[in-house]
């Protein structure tokens, strides 16, 4: 199993920064690649980036692209969230989640963490 704690979330005004990190920790042997996912009140979850374990590949949304920084520090078995230039938009719980070797989905989620950004 892979157990995954976010932290870093809060309240920031439009314009602001937040950086968000995730720790996986239990069989991390096991990572192929983690991602970042958000739900707004009343809307379904939705996907914002992820990267590669072992390459560093990332994707983003397109809401997201160029404001946003996903990265990994391998020997922490840390992902992070830099949110740059947020707006209210971007107000969400932010989960992180874990796709396995071998898996074709994300099947390990944290709890979440709360972003509020205000207008």
């Amino acid at each position: 199993q892979v157990q995954l704690v976010e932290s870093g979330g809060g309240l920031v005004q439009a314009g602001g920064s937040l950086r968000l990190s995730c720790t996986a920790s239990g069989r991390t042997s096991m990572l192929y690649r983690m991602g970042w996912f958000r739900q707004a009140p009343g809307k379904e979850r939705a996907f914002v980036a992820s990267i590669n374990w072992s390459t560093g590949g990332t994707d983003y949304a397109n809401s997201v692209r160029g404001r946003f920084t996903i990265s990994r520090d391998n020997a922490k078995n840390t992902v992070y969230l830099q949110m740059d230039n947020l707006e209210p938009e971007d107000t969400a719980v932010y989960f992180c989640a874990v796709i396995r070797s071998g898996r074709a989905a994300y099947d390990y989620w944290g709890q979440g963490t709360q972003v509020t950004v205000s207008s």
